[in-house]
């Protein structure tokens, strides 16, 4: 049953109409994805400040969220949810924040370009550059080298996928844990999932439509395994995973198809589905669920992390 929360949320957008997300430009989608998230509270923290992971092929912005000044602590690389296409910094703040007090480690967020003016693989070569640079200048940042975990929701989740993948398999940074927050693994809308949840629960098919549309302009590129990790030819080898799915969403079974292939590759694998809650609760503090959710992550981080 969805959770009441999410049923009245629900059932007041529907009455309030206006264009989905399918229907609106990039820019419109940003606006409105942006006023969305800014009504969520952001908890204090020890201190926030904007930097920049250096890349020859320009900067790229990085949010650093502290909540301790003693050196080499522990840190989450955060990338955030948007469909590649909208999201930032701002959107997630809320839930950067939450995740460094709860799991008492640095959150560094990427702001990895978007498309459509940047498509497949802009996002995916920001996150692994932006995430090679840190680990290289963990001491200037306070951090440890060797505790370093990388984290998404959604298109995120997606990338903190690729990104594990790819310091695997190029010999990039150490990292000790991966967290997919109803990641998208495939570029395919033909599960059950996609087919139960098509509309009425926010994320909808028309819209990741719209996102793969904008993002995967090559379409030859749909199952390479920096755009779909799940058709990657081996997940072996990789960072400890917690996927984290929501009954109501279209992207659940794709998300815990990655979690049983990480598990049958012998990785340290966690699959919760959380019943009741649609795509997008992560971080929303009215819901038990979700904070469920944020227990979970942060328990699974500290562990991984030798602080729980």
């Amino acid at each position: 049953m969805l959770d009441p929360f999410y049923a009245e949320q629900l059932k007041m957008m529907a009455a309030a109409g206006g264009p989905s997300l399918s229907d609106m430009t990039p820019e419109e989608g940003r606006q409105m994805y942006l006023t969305m998230q800014q009504m969520a509270p952001r908890p204090d923290i020890l201190s926030v400040s904007d930097q920049v992971a250096a890349h020859p092929d320009g900067d790229i912005p990085i949010r650093v969220y502290r909540v301790s000044r003693d050196a080499a602590q522990p840190c989450l690389v955060f990338y955030h949810g948007g469909g590649w296409v909208i999201g930032d910094l701002e959107t997630h703040d809320h839930v950067c924040r939450q995740i460094a007090n709860s799991a008492a480690c640095t959150v560094i967020a990427v702001d990895y370009r978007l498309a459509p003016e940047h498509p497949f693989p802009a996002a995916i070569d920001d996150c692994y550059a932006a995430t090679t640079w840190i680990a290289a200048n963990a001491d200037s940042l306070n951090i440890d080298s060797r505790r370093i975990a990388v984290g998404g929701d959604s298109a995120g989740g997606n990338l903190a996928a690729c990104v594990s993948l790819a310091a695997r398999d190029r010999n990039g940074p150490s990292l000790v844990a991966q967290i997919l927050i109803y990641p998208v693994t495939d570029t395919g809308t033909g599960t059950a999932s996609y087919a139960e949840n098509a509309d009425g629960y926010l994320l909808t098919r028309d819209s990741m439509v719209w996102f793969w549309d904008h993002y995967l302009q090559d379409k030859s590129r749909a199952g390479d395994a920096m755009v779909a990790p799940l058709q990657a030819i081996s997940v072996a080898d990789l960072p400890a995973a917690t996927v984290l799915t929501a009954e109501y969403d279209p992207l659940r079974d794709e998300g815990e198809a990655y979690g049983a292939r990480l598990k049958d590759a012998g990785n340290d694998a966690v699959v919760t589905r959380y019943a009741g809650l649609i795509h997008g609760f992560f971080g929303a503090t009215e819901v038990s669920g979700a904070r469920d959710a944020m227990g979970q992550v942060s328990a699974r981080l500290r562990a991984a992390f030798g602080t729980g």
